[in-house]
Order: C-alpha cells, then sequence, then structure tokens
C-alpha cells in the first residue's frame, strides 16, 4: 500500500534528518513497511537479530554511548513485550531509544486475530512518550515528519529515555512509497530544542574541603579534576583518570576518614555500598548534579540541572589525604594480587580494566569488582546497565557499544549473565564487530556468597537458592555460535589472552566463590592497614 510505504519513509527520513544513524531489526510480517523503509534509506545501518529481547539491547548499546536514538523495530504481539526488560533499563538508565512495535489494524483488535494483543501504553511509565496515530492514511500526512521529530526529541531531552510509537499496519504490508511530505530546507529536522542555561551556584559552594562523587552520566571527561577538591570517581563516570580516587570503596572501609564540609554527587550512585553508607551518615549539605532525583537516601540539600561553578579554595592538606590514600591502597591492592598463586576475580577485574579501551561490564560482581580494583588511567571509557542494574542483556549491549564505536571492545561478565544472554551470539561473528567477552566462571551466583545468606544457611540450601550451580559448558555454547573462546587458568596467562582484538572471541576464566570472598576480605585488609599508618 503506497501510503503505508510513504509513511514508513518519511518518519524514517525524518529520523535521519534528526541524526538517526542506527537502527535494529526483529524480523517479523506486521512490520514491512518500516523494515522496508529502514533497509532502503542509507543514512541509517540496519542490524537484524533473530530474537527481540537480545535485539533490544543491542539498541541500547548502540544509544548508551552515542547517546543518539537507534530505532528498535519489532511485529506485533508478544514479540513486544520482548522489548520491555530493555525498555526498563533505558527508562532507569535515560538511554535514549526509539521503541516501534508494529501492530494490527483496529478491525483486528480483540476478535482473536493471530499475534494480536493490547500494546496500548506496553511499557507503562518507563515510556518518555507514547504515541500511536492509527494506521496511516493521507488525510494525516502533515502530521508525520512532526511525530517523527517529536518522537527523536522526546527521546533526546532534558532527561533522554524510551519512546513508544505503537503503528498499526494494514494488509497489503507490502508497497512502494510515493513523494514524501515536503521537509524542513537543508535537511533540517522539523522540530529542534534549545539548551537550558546553568542555574547560578549556591553559596554553600565556596567551602574548602570539598568533595566529588562522580557517577555515570557525568559531564565532559577530565573537567572535573580541575575543580579544587578531591573526585572520587567511579569507573563508569569516564573521570576515573589520573589524579583521581579510584580505590574509594576500599580507603572508606579503614574507618579513618576526615569528613568533607560539602559534597557534590555527579551523575549516577556508585555502586559501593560502602560509598553510600558513609555519604548517608555526614553531617554536611550534599547537591545531586544531573538530569535525574538520585538521592536514595534523602540526603541532597538541592538537585542542579547542571555543574556548578566551584569558588573555594583549594586546601592543600585536604587533597593531600586523599592523593597520599589512593597511593597507598593501590599499592597495597597490588601488592595482595601478586600474592596469590591462582587467578583471582579482582585481578581479573583489574587487568581487563588496565588493557581495554572500552569496557562493558555486567551488575553483579564485575561492575563492583573494576569499581573497587580498576587502577586510575587515561584512555577507558567503561558502561555497564545500572539503571535498573540487570544481569540481563549485558552481551547484546556490548555487541551494540561495539556496532557504535566501530572499534574493538572488551565485555567483562559472570556466567549467569553470559547464560542469560546467550541469544546474544546469535549471528555475532557475522556483525562486523571486534568484541572480547571475558567471563569469570565460578559456576553460579558469585555475588550471593557476599551476602548474610552464605553464613546464614547451611551449605546445602544456600548453594540450592543462591549459589545455583550450573553443568554448562560455555565454551562449546560459544563455539556451537561459530565463536572461539579460551580458558585462562594462570594470572600470568590473562594478559596474553586478551592481546587478540579481532573479531568475537570468549576468554574463560575459571574461579572459587569461596576463594574469590576471602581475596577481597584480603584487599580491604591490606588497604585499610596502609591508609591508617600513613594518616
Amino acid at each position: 500500500m503506497t501510503v503505508q510505504a510513504t509513511f514508513a519513509a518519511t518518519v524514517v527520513d525524518e529520523w535521519a534528518r534528526s541524526g538517526v544513524a542506527h537502527a535494529v531489526v526483529a524480523p517479523g510480517s506486521r512490520s514491512t513497511p518500516l523494515a522496508l523503509a529502514l533497509a532502503a534509506d542509507g543514512r541509517v545501518r540496519v542490524h537484524v537479530h533473530h530474537d527481540e529481547r537480545a535485539a533490544a539491547f543491542l539498541a541500547l548499546g548502540i544509544g548508551k554511548v552515542s547517546r543518539r536514538p537507534a530505532v528498535l523495530l519489532c511485529t506485533s504481539g508478544t514479540a513486544a513485550a520482548e522489548l520491555h526488560p530493555a525498555v526498563v533499563e533505558a527508562h532507569q538508565a535515560d538511554v535514549p531509544l526509539l521503541v516501534c512495535t508494529a501492530d494490527r489494524p483496529p478491525e483486528l483488535q480483540s476478535v482473536g486475530a493471530p499475534q494480536t494483543i493490547d500494546q496500548t501504553h506496553l511499557y507503562g511509565a518507563a515510556a518518555r512518550w507514547f504515541a500511536e496515530p492509527g494506521v496511516a492514511d493521507d488525510t494525516t500526512r502533515r502530521s508525520w515528519r512532526s511525530l517523527a521529530a517529536r518522537a527523536y526529541l522526546e527521546a533526546t531531552g532534558p532527561t533522554p529515555g524510551p519512546v513508544h510509537l505503537n503503528l498499526a499496519f494494514r494488509d497489503p504490508l507490502v508497497g512502494e512509497p510515493g513523494d514524501l511530505p515536503p521537509g524542513r530546507p537543508a535537511g533540517a529536522p522539523w522540530h529542534a530544542a534549545p539548551s537550558p542555561s546553568p542555574p547560578p551556584p549556591p553559596g554553600a559552594l565556596a567551602q574548602r574541603r570539598g568533595l566529588v562523587v562522580a557517577g555515570a552520566g557525568a559531564p565532559g571527561a577530565g573537567g572535573l579534576l580541575d575543580l579544587p577538591w578531591p573526585v572520587l570517581a567511579d569507573p563508569l563516570s569516564h573521570h576515573r583518570v589520573p589524579g583521581s580516587i579510584g580505590a574509594f570503596d576500599a580507603i572508606l572501609r579503614c574507618g579513618a576518614v576526615p569528613e568533607p564540609e560539602v559534597v557534590v554527587r555527579v551523575g549516577d550512585a556508585p555502586a559501593s555500598k560502602v560509598l553510600a553508607e558513609w555519604l548517608a551518615g555526614l553531617d554536611v549539605p550534599q547537591y545531586v548534579v544531573g538530569s535525574r532525583w538520585v538521592d536514595p537516601d534523602r540526603t541532597a540539600a538541592a538537585f542542579l540541572p547542571s555543574m556548578p561553578r566551584l569558588t573555594g579554595e583549594r586546601d592543600g592538606e585536604w587533597c593531600r589525604w586523599w592523593s597520599t590514600a589512593e597511593d597507598q591502597a593501590q599499592q597495597a591492592i597490588d601488592g595482595v594480587l601478586a600474592s596469590q598463586p591462582a587467578i583471582t576475580e579482582p585481578f581479573v577485574a583489574r587487568a581487563v580494566a588496565a588493557h581495554a579501551s572500552t569496557l562493558v561490564v555486567a551488575s553483579s560482581m564485575p561492575v563492583r569488582d573494576v569499581e573497587w580494583y580498576a587502577r586510575p588511567r587515561d584512555g577507558l571509557r567503561v558502561y555497564a546497565n545500572r539503571g535498573a542494574n540487570g544481569i540481563d542483556g549485558v552481551v547484546s549491549t556490548a555487541a551494540g557499544i561495539a556496532l557504535a564505536v566501530g572499534e574493538p571492545v572488551t565485555a567483562l561478565v559472570g556466567d549467569i549473565a553470559f547464560l542469560h544472554d546467550t541469544n546474544a551470539l546469535l549471528g555475532l561473528s557475522s556483525r562486523g564487530v571486534d568484541l572480547t567477552i571475558v567471563v569469570v566462571d565460578n559456576r553460579g551466583g558469585g555475588i550471593f556468597s557476599f551476602l548474610p545468606q552464605a553464613s546464614a544457611l547451611d551449605r546445602e540450601r544456600f548453594e540450592q537458592l543462591f549459589g545455583t550451580p550450573h553443568e554448562a559448558d560455555l565454551g562449546a555454547l560459544a563455539a556451537a555460535h561459530g565463536v572461539g573462546s579460551t580458558t585462562v587458568t594462570a594470572p600470568g596467562d590473562l594478559e596474553g589472552a586478551l592481546v587478540e582484538t579481532t573479531g568475537v572471541r570468549v576468554v574463560l576464566v575459571p574461579t572459587d566463590r569461596h576463594a574469590n570472598v576471602g581475596v577481597h576480605d584480603e584487599i580491604h585488609r591490606a588497604v585499610a592497614a596502609a591508609v591508617s599508618s600513613s594518616g
């Protein structure tokens, strides 16, 4: 039908004008008009994935690193429901995403037609904006460009996130587009949005002993280190560079940390529970900078949409305490890891973070180990799905990031996270990405060994409900998808396994869950002793 084809070609043209460069398509019939329009537009790179859930996280990864939404397209019915986990993550993490679910026309609703469910507001409050324009016809031509441009702006606004367009199409689904409604001159988008101006700084930010806590979404890599205060930098902030404080979790465990006069928290909260509890216990003004309400302990004095100007003078003694503590902590971590005869999970996190340029880490223990043990360095960008903190979809997300950056990417995941997203391997070796997937294989849910359940329950019950050992052969699983794997068992062999960056590879690192808890405790004790003795 020419009208439907013209509608689809118009919204794709408008998205390309706005800056869309990628689309992820899960195969299906009802979505044919938009799939054909995306494939026909040379400005948009189309990635096809058999599995809707993995496809959604692939699109999420593209948006996470590019900050421009990818179009995510699926057919009607339960296919649309499969996108929900990634839509929730995009909502929680402020990742732009253009979610397009194809739907049956009104006459096929509520009459038992196949692949038909109620898709209206399917993702609820997770969608920044929802639109259901109905089956396209000539009377709505003037609205098509506005619809597409608004969807892009809603996805990329002050609080970016997923937009859901539920698009009904009638048979016949294959057609040739006619003349498109005219667009703005010089390829400009139909709608544009102005940039907000920053607010004046609060007077409390003139204090001398201030502290900056930088998490994911912090602005402008490098700029925070020009401030007169120490910067506690989560790797996800992209500010963990030389001069920042990377070992803050271990330092704060020593219990002898001087208190600041004011705290500025930029971006999302780091994963460290120790840091969160320390901040919650401070009786000083705390300011949260960012577009989202990030204040789980309700300690914020004010919320600022952009980074204010800090006017306090540099307190040399205050800054020296933190830099000395950082040096002592890093030396203590090195000492403990060098003394371990077997490969350990902190060693893997530290080594991978030292080697990679773009690193994607799974929630659960990998994101914590990288946060705790990655040494500050230049040239590393770290990403994770910390909006909802789920472990699902991380390999697909990493593949999407690899597509967006066009350079080698390393993913650090646990065995359970890897198994949660095995469909990410479908067609992965033919996507033209360079992706190394490092799997820490402790045969179960390693993070639970750090929780009270591990000591409160007998071993059999703990393993049944939390340790959850599995018998999956991860190397064979990778091989079934045409992906090669290497197993590393000695610390000295890991660096060599990370050197090859061409194509898709899996590096398997077997570890022991019980021993892993022990080495973490040993590192914490060593850092506490070093920092206490130096202070």
